[in-house]
Parts: C-alpha cells; structure tokens; sequence
C-alpha cells in the first residue's frame, strides 16, 4: 500500500493537473486510469480494487482529487445507471430471489430437461438458442439468456466459463447481425453528414444492414460459439479446456479460486414445505418479460425494459402469493435476492464511473489519433478494427467507441476510396472491432453482467473468453484486409 501511495504521489506531481477540454486528451496520460485498472485486474484478480484505483488515478491526473464530486455523482447519477441498477440488477436479482423460495427456476430446469436438454452439450446449444433469441443488445440479452439457462447448465455439471463466454459472445455480436434494435439507429445519427453516401438518417441505417455481411467478427464469433456448445470447435484455449475438465469430473462449476459476484442469496434454496415449485412461476414472469420486449419493438420500434422487468417482477409475486406462498416468504426472497447482486451492482458503479473519467480525459479520442498516422490503404480495415478494439476494451463500451471512431474513418475510407465494397469493410470493420473490445473488457458492463447473470468470475470469464475471441478477431481482420487488397 506504501509503495501504491508514492506511485499516486509521483504521479500527481509528473501529470498534467488539469482537465482537457472538448475534444482535447492529455496525451499518454489520458490512457493511464484505463491502464491501470487493467493491469491491476489481471495482476489481483480483484477488480473492484482495480476499478477504484483506476478511478483515483483519473482524479490525480486530472487535478480533479474529489473524485466522488466530479466522477462518481455525474456518473452514477444519470437515467443510464439508475436503469441499471433498478431494472437490472435490483428487479432482476430479486426476482431470482424469488424463485429460491418458490423454486419455480428448477422446475423449468427440470422440465426442460426432460423434453430439451440432454446433457452438456445439449445445454450448452439450448443456451445459444436463447442468446441469439435475445438478441436486443448486450445488457439485455446477457442478462435474460444468463437467467434462463443457468437452471440447466448448473443441472448438467456446464461450468460458468462455458456458460458465460455462450451468453457474452450471443449478445452485442447477434444484436449486430439481427439488427431489429437500437443499434442501426444509434449508428446512423453518427455518420450521417460525413460522407455523401450518409445524407439521412435513413441512409445510415440502410448502410448498417447492407455491412451485416461485412462485419466479419460478429459473425466469426457467433460461429464459433455455436460450433463451442456443440464441441465440435477444434481449439478452445488451456484455461477453457481446464475448466470443462473440472466440471464435468468434479462437478464444480466455478474454479476453486473463483470469486463469484453472485451471493448465496441468489442459488440456495428456501423452499417452504408445503409449497409446491411449477414451471408456472418461472414461465409466467418470464413469458410477461419477453412479450412486453418482444412486442413493445414490434408495435413501436421501443424496447420497453423497464416496464417489462417491472410487470415481471409483479407477475412472479402475484403467482406466488395465488399459489400459496405467504407474503412474507415472497418478501423475504425478493429483499435476498437484491441483497445477492450488491456485490455486482459496486463492480457495476465503479465501471460505470471508470468509463466517465475516461471520456472525461479524452481516451478515446487520444488512441485513435496516435494511430491514426498507420494508414496503409488496403489495411485501413484492419487498422480501424485493431483501434476500436483496443479503445473498446479501454473504456468498455462499444456505443462509446462508435461515437468517437465512426465521425472519423468514414470520411477517411472515403477519401481513401469510395467503392462501396470499401466503405461497407470499414464499416464493419469499426462494429465488429468495437464490439470485439467491448465484450471482452473487464470494466464492461456486458462483461461484469455475464458474469453476474451467470454466477461467475469476472476474471475467469475474461481469461477464458479473451483466446476465443481474439481467434474470430484475427480471422476478421485476415478476411478484411485479403477483401481489400483484391477490390483496391
């Protein structure tokens, strides 16, 4: 701790002491909060410890040394966060605190086993199925397929690392391959005006479906997740290998050095004698959830999330107060179950923060512009990808990448070329390499809510899923670059 001390102290003394302002960095040191949490992160495994230092470094470098003023109050405070909070973490943890005492979770888990689910394999292709079901976007979809399939795969003796590289690897990449979500819209508002194929809005949309076929990570990835449940990838990384060897020889599901950010809250069973579990009262919040998801979009083109988890939770309370459970066992499950997420929910908040402080110091706009002298024509996809990547695992966010880098390589691949097959690489080439970053990062939200959803290690999730990725990555890049050489 001593030596952290006067590592802060120098740093304080060699950094800038200032905020940049807009669109401004401060150099290497706009890098460094990201910077050290992850090297943190791996070096401990603790990741709450490497969230706040990280957070802290961004406060010395910035001058900015109250950092809970000008970090964590503007950062936590936002509509984005409370939804997080309130919706994800809280309606949601105390909805799987419910079903702990009606069991209404294992019921569905053994009825599916029964008609749909075999064994590993069969468990791990049923938990595909649903990530690519749940197709919305990266929070949503980790979330809804983690707590859906966890029930079987626990069953079936699938690890947490399996489980939760299959939800994370079946959520911002299938969001971007079945674009009937947000994403294409969000997109649009960002390169519309940077070249003249982006007039409107509607322009930037249709571009974002035609580049589907383009965004060769997405699909890399969804494939070889796919081809991972069914045990037919060729090569799954040491760490990977290990861990399906200990569950399905041990039978445990979490490493022996695993800090799970689920609580005990979340899995033990409190069952009331003279209750009896149904699938009724795992298949009715969720059959609410996901009509109100499913079918707000279609009427609307809204997701309405927070609506739907809260008539979930309604619906899941209700059914077990018709079927008997008492009021207070109903209470009790649901006040466990958010008690069972705080942990997740600190990760959670200090991400979230860690991801202020960076855009606050200008990461993003600092990684792309020392990269951006690297330009080769042919290899300017590959080159677009390696940045989003590498700013996306940065600061977490793929939508945050998108804003930064898209304003900037469309006007450049035009100016380089404006073959539309060109134009369509690049394109892809920024979602897929955003993408990329963003599910693999540790300070991710996706990444720390796989894990919550799932029952898992964030650390372990990182480490198993990061070889498997970086395989679909390179391939991508490979396929983009051999693309673009041809057509230029």
């Amino acid at each position: 701790m001593a030596a952290l001390a006067v590592g802060l102290i120098v740093l304080g003394f060699l950094s800038p002491g200032r905020a940049p302002g807009e669109g401004e960095h401060l150099g290497f040191f706009s890098l460094l909060p990201a910077l050290i949490t992850l090297l943190v992160v791996f070096a401990t495994k603790n990741v709450v410890v490497a969230l706040f230092l990280g957070v802290v470094a961004g406060g010395v470098v910035s001058g900015q040394y109250n950092i809970v003023d000008e970090y964590m109050l503007p950062a936590l405070g936002s509509i984005s966060f409370a939804t997080i909070l309130l919706v994800y973490l809280w309606a949601l943890g105390g909805m799987i605190g419910l079903w702990t005492r009606t069991g209404g979770a294992q019921a569905f888990a053994e009825m599916a086993g029964r008609s749909l689910v075999r064994g590993p394999t069969s468990a791990r292709i049923f938990g595909w199925l649903v990530g690519v079901l749940f197709h919305q976007g990266g929070t949503i979809s980790t979330i809804l397929a983690g707590t859906t399939v966890r029930p079987l795969t626990d069953k079936h003796k699938v690890s947490k690392e399996e489980l939760t590289y299959i939800v994370d690897s079946t959520a911002s990449p299938v969001a971007t391959l079945l674009p009937f979500n947000a994403w294409p819209l969000y997109v649009s508002g960002l390169v519309v005006g940077t070249t003249p194929l982006f007039v409107t809005e509607d322009d930037g949309v249709a571009f974002f479906i035609s580049s589907i076929a383009f965004n060769f990570y997405a699909i890399f990835a969804v494939s070889a997740t796919l081809l991972f449940a069914w045990g037919k990838l060729p090569w799954v990384g040491k760490n990977m290998k290990l861990a399906i060897h200990r569950a399905r020889t041990t039978g445990q599901l979490n490493a022996p050095t695993a800090k799970p950010i689920t609580s005990d809250e979340l899995v033990t069973m409190k069952l009331p004698e003279d209750y009896k579990p149904s699938v009724v009262d795992f298949a009715g919040p969720m059959g609410v959830l996901l009509s109100i998801v499913i079918g707000s979009y279609i009427v609307s083109g809204e997701v309405l999330i927070a609506q739907a988890f809260g008539l979930a939770v309604i619906t899941a309370i209700v059914l077990a107060l018709i079927r008997g459970l008492p009021l207070g066992e109903a209470i009790d499950g649901f006040i466990d179950g958010c008690k069972g997420v705080t942990v997740g929910g600190l990760i959670l908040a200090l991400a979230v923060t860690l991801g202020y402080v960076s855009k606050q110091l200008g990461t993003a706009n600092y990684v792309v512009q020392t990269t951006s002298d690297w330009v080769v024509d042919p290899l300017l996809p590959a080159i677009l990808m390696a940045i989003c990547m590498g700013v996306a695992f940065s600061i977490g966010s793929s939508w945050g990448t998108f804003a930064v880098v898209f304003p900037l390589a469309m006007p450049l691949a035009y100016a380089i070329d404006p073959n539309p097959i060109y134009l369509h690489l690049c394109f892809g080439a920024v979602v897929g390499g955003a993408v990329f970053g963003d599910q693999v990062s540790p300070i991710s939200d996706t990444t720390i809510l796989s894990a919550l959803a799932c029952g898992g290690d964030v650390m372990d999730h990182v480490k198993t899923q990061l070889p498997l990725a970086l395989a679909a990555a390179s391939l991508a890049a490979l396929t983009a670059t051999g693309i673009a050489f041809v057509i230029l």
